[in-house]
């Protein structure tokens, strides 16, 4: 647990954002070649992920060491974001729409940074064109689509690979299962999600924090 709480508190570890130090998914590999036209099967995953309103899914998040740590997912549109981790890690992740913020109770510090300087930028920013940047990876099964967004304007804001999976009862017939994303310095993290649910009622107080910073009295 000391290597998966020095991995969150990495400079690179803000950065990277969702990121997040990773989970251990189903590792597609980078596209080899990218698409010279914009593909139907993208535009059908990037529908997929506009058609989520509410989501709250169990995750496996793995660093690049191997290590992995477990929590729950929910997710509002637009915007809206919570990684709540197992007992025993003191961070949490949040975002309220504009900004994600990762806390770490332990020793009262909060990172913010704007969700589209991060790799999540693709699954929350809802100004992000994210078929205008993506591209479809290979699979060898027709029901998995793989398909990786990154900004070639800004490549600090590191890269995201979805993958989804045919399912009729997702919305738009496609599930999101996991991401693999890599910071701008190339650090991968992985996350592999699981009890997917959809269209359950999440109060936007879900996405409050307490903040451990020390008060400042005037």
């Amino acid at each position: 647990m000391n290597t998966i709480l020095r991995y969150f508190r990495a400079p690179a570890a803000a950065g990277m954002a969702l990121a997040l130090p990773a989970a251990g998914l189903l590792a597609f590999p980078a596209p080899a070649v990218a698409q010279a036209a914009r593909s139907p099967q993208v535009d059908q995953a990037v529908t997929a992920l506009r058609a989520i309103t509410t989501m709250r899914a169990d995750f496996v998040q793995t660093d690049r060491g191997g290590q992995s740590v477990t929590g729950t997912m929910t997710l509002k549109r637009p915007g809206r974001i919570r990684f709540q981790y197992q007992k025993g890690v003191p961070f949490l992740i949040v975002s309220d729409g504009s900004a994600l913020t990762m806390i770490d109770y332990e020793v009262r510090q909060v990172q913010r940074w704007p969700i589209r300087n991060s790799p999540l930028g693709a699954l929350l920013d809802p100004n992000k064109d994210v078929a205008r940047f993506a591209t479809l990876n290979p699979t060898a099964h027709p029901d998995v689509l793989s398909v990786t967004v990154k900004d070639p304007r800004h490549p600090e804001y590191g890269t995201i690979t979805l993958v989804m999976t045919r399912n009729p009862g997702a919305p738009g017939g496609w599930q999101l299962d996991s991401w693999v994303a890599l910071d701008s310095q190339a650090k991968r993290t992985t996350v592999r999600l699981s009890n997917q649910q959809y269209g359950i009622a999440v109060p936007d107080s879900t996405f409050r924090w307490n903040d451990p910073r020390p008060q400042v009295r005037h």
